[in-house]
């Protein structure tokens, strides 16, 4: 993966915390791409390359994806189990990013193997901070030996 540009998919509904998590991730270089989708079920066609996202080229196969657990259409843990369960996507590290410090939803986005659980924080510092801190560990990982 190294000298590939990196994709980031979002996954969130709240067009507030979609902008905050846009310009914190453009602000720290972390991500050559960011393609933003407010849905699950937008997401699950994202992944899967189907409608509007067929076109690999415009809509790159993300090497992590941030996701928000209350959407429409397709709650984030279906999405998350979706993801998990399925041959080719399985890989793919899963950021659950919400506002839910709910141990029940922790409990249930480990239990479906998401590779970390974020708490949103609430104010602008808090969450450049966050983003910041993302960004190393997407570079951590992306430096995996494996």
């Amino acid at each position: 993966m190294k000298g590939e540009p990196l994709t980031v998919l979002l996954v969130e509904d709240n067009p507030d915390h979609a902008e905050l998590v846009l310009r914190n991730l453009a602000d720290s270089q972390v991500a050559n791409t960011i393609m933003h989708v407010e849905d699950g079920e937008a997401a699950l066609d994202y992944l899967h390359g189907k409608g509007k996202y067929a076109d690999r080229l415009a809509f790159p196969m993300p090497h992590l994806m941030l996701l928000d657990l209350r959407l429409p259409k397709i709650d984030g843990l279906e999405v998350l189990k979706e993801v998990k369960e399925h041959p080719d996507l399985r890989a793919l590290p899963v950021v659950i990013l919400t506002t839910s410090d709910a141990e029940r939803d922790v409990a249930r986005a480990y239990h479906h193997h998401a590779n970390s659980y974020l708490l949103k924080p609430v104010n602008f510092d808090s969450f450049g901070k966050l983003m910041k801190e993302l960004g190393f560990y997407w570079l951590a990982w992306n430096r995996r030996p494996w």
